[in-house]
């Protein structure tokens, strides 16, 4: 039960930060170069993102997805680092030990491993 408990708790904050884009969100080359207009409906999209599955979410805790917006197959995904960004996060559920990085990025840019 401890696990459920915590996995919801990490969802939960993943959503919370999927609702805010800003600060703790990253663009990779890819979709910056895509253009306001297309960049807005991306975050939209993100924003609204609910296809959460086994598939591509097998622990629950809702931090990939990919989707299509703006004409382009894209992923997002969260990671979780200390307060620092130097290290992972010691309890990602807790949100006075976590800062969230949600990365976006161009389906073709995750698979070849271009991240920023």
């Amino acid at each position: 039960m401890a696990l459920a408990r915590r996995v919801a708790a990490v969802a939960q904050l993943n959503d919370e930060h999927r609702a805010y884009p800003g600060p703790g969100w990253v663009l990779s080359a890819g979709v910056e170069a895509l253009g306001a207009e297309r960049r807005a409906a991306i975050t939209l999209a993100i924003k609204a993102y609910d296809a959460f599955g086994v598939d591509a979410d097998p622990i629950g805790e809702r931090s990939f997805g990919a989707f299509e917006a703006a004409g382009r197959r894209l992923v997002w995904v969260i990671e979780y680092y200390d307060l620092n960004y130097q290290h992972g996060s010691p309890n990602p559920g807790d949100p006075r030990v976590t800062r969230r990085l949600l990365k976006v990025m161009l389906a073709e840019e995750y698979r070849t491993g271009v991240r920023r």
